[in-house]
């Protein structure tokens, strides 16, 4: 697909691309209902919506939603875009299939409110936002629906999996890879070492899509 991506929006990136191909082997019917959480510039809100699914795609940013319009169109593709805070735009909704590559970067402040960085920085942990996902998202699930949600190994794999576990899906990895860190994990390097994120001289991250399924 084509992918305009302006300055201040989060680009389609090797995040992006593993979470697409985990979507691209779940089942999808024609008139599944498909919610993309952080969607950024549409990439995966777009994969879905090829595949004949009804998709609503949610971002905070209103620069990156004009982003995904554009895209929609050069693509031809239809979505429901919705501005918000995560699932408050989607409160009560269910959804057969939910993915998400929120921020997951550790950073040494709260997660900003504003700037490009909001797309990656998600507090010292990395788990501002996946803390949250795994929370809420389960309960939007409908019965046998699938959450895959793209994160960093740096920020803590396990505990996804056993927020999920505990929300009542089954869990497991759909997908991993292994990269070069990018400039920020780059540039924070040092510090991921001193707190014990990352081993002395890792400068290689595992990117894992986590899977959850509701029970049917």
């Amino acid at each position: 697909m084509l992918l305009l991506t302006p300055p201040g929006v989060y680009p389609a990136q090797g995040d992006t691309r593993l979470l697409t191909d985990a979507l691209d082997r779940e089942a999808l019917a024609a008139d599944s209902r498909v919610l993309d959480l952080c969607t950024g510039s549409g990439a995966v809100a777009m994969a879905a919506a090829a595949r004949g699914a009804r998709v609503t795609a949610v971002d905070v940013s209103l620069r990156a939603l004009a982003a995904a319009a554009a895209n929609l169109l050069l693509n031809r593709r239809r979505v429901r875009l919705r501005h918000g805070d995560l699932l408050a735009p989607v409160a009560g909704a269910r959804f057969d299939l939910i993915t998400a590559n929120p921020p997951y970067v550790p950073s040494r402040s709260a997660p900003p409110r504003r700037g490009i960085a909001r797309s990656w920085d998600a507090g010292h942990d990395g788990r501002a936002l996946l803390d949250r996902i795994c929370a809420d998202a389960p309960a939007l699930l409908a019965p046998g629906g699938v959450l895959l949600v793209v994160q960093s190994a740096v920020a803590g794999v396990p505990a996804t999996l056993t927020a999920l576990a505990r929300a009542g899906l089954r869990v497991g990895i759909a997908a991993r890879r292994r990269q070069p860190f990018g400039p920020v994990m780059t540039a924070r390097a040092d510090w991921f070492e001193e707190c014990g994120l990352i081993a002395p001289g890792q400068r290689e991250e595992e990117l894992v899509v986590v899977r959850g399924v509701r029970p049917v």
